[in-house]
């Protein structure tokens, strides 16, 4: 009989520790990852900003590792028609300057949260053979299809909108509905910035406490730190107030990470070779 019992505590105890652990928060490593650049004139990303400053922005993806996952946020691209286009320096594949500089392979990727589909940000989805997709269903719909063609001009490419309804098709895309809403365990995604028609930027856990990730809703330090929206919205004042909401989300103003800014390989040094580890 007391063996009975002992058995019977120590099934509860395992039980209730079981879900203990399962309750645990999940806490993430984020990276930024730079995989080419290219010269950009500074008045389309900061409004009002002078006609004669030009930057050479860094084209970046972000990554957070944690729970069992790993999480891109936004893919890059590596369409041959746009390398043409634009022809940026020091290109390299997505998915190879993830292997280069994290040592993650193409297939260990589980999730991208896609910020919003212009070219630079969603045409490297398809690199990633396992990951589901995450995008707001209001963006997709807006610009994408039933059968993959581009509904509204500017918003995404006809390369890009075939490729998201294939994955579509293939059960692989998972729309998100709506603002401030759990994706993945200690990852949120938000609305407002207004850079396309339902774009969205994530907030991430991390030992640091809450990393937001911008995207193109903030393009340089500089849209944050001087209050100014970016150039290319459809609703400025939008904009502005989900750049401040960014900054009061954020466990610091120093962990709002902007889309586009050089600076952040900067800021974040470690481990460097165009890796910046956010949460460090």
């Amino acid at each position: 009989m007391k063996l009975a019992v002992g058995l019977l505590r120590l099934v509860v105890a395992l039980v209730c520790a079981a879900s203990v652990l399962s309750a645990a928060p999940v806490i993430y490593e984020v990276y930024a990852v730079e995989f080419a650049s290219a010269p950009f004139a500074v008045r389309n990303l900061v409004a009002g900003a002078d006609r004669e400053r030009s930057i050479d922005i860094a084209f970046t993806f972000w990554v957070a590792k944690g729970g069992g996952r790993t999480v891109l946020v936004d893919a890059g691209f590596y369409r041959d028609k746009f390398i043409q286009q634009w022809k940026p320096k020091n290109y390299v594949k997505p998915s190879e300057a993830l292997r280069a500089g994290l040592g993650i392979a193409p297939d260990e990727v589980t999730d991208i949260i896609v910020s919003h589909s212009h070219w630079d940000h969603v045409d490297g989805v398809d690199l990633f053979p396992k990951a589901v997709i995450h995008i707001q269903k209001a963006e997709y719909e807006y610009y994408v299809g039933p059968q993959g063609e581009v509904l509204n001009r500017g918003g995404v490419d006809v390369d890009d909108a075939k490729m998201l309804a294939e994955l579509k098709a293939a059960g692989r895309v998972q729309f998100v509905d709506g603002d401030a809403l759990e994706v993945l365990p200690g990852i949120q995604v938000f609305t407002g910035g207004k850079h396309t028609f339902a774009s969205q930027y994530a907030a991430v856990d991390t030992r640091r406490g809450v990393v937001v990730l911008a995207s193109d809703n903030a393009y340089l330090y500089e849209n944050l730190e001087k209050h100014l929206a970016i150039a290319q919205t459809l609703d400025p004042v939008s904009n502005l107030a989900a750049q401040l909401r960014m900054l009061h989300m954020a466990a610091s103003p120093a962990l709002v990470v902007p889309g586009h800014d050089p600076a952040v390989f900067d800021r974040f040094p470690q481990p460097g070779h165009g890796v910046a580890r956010i949460d460090r």
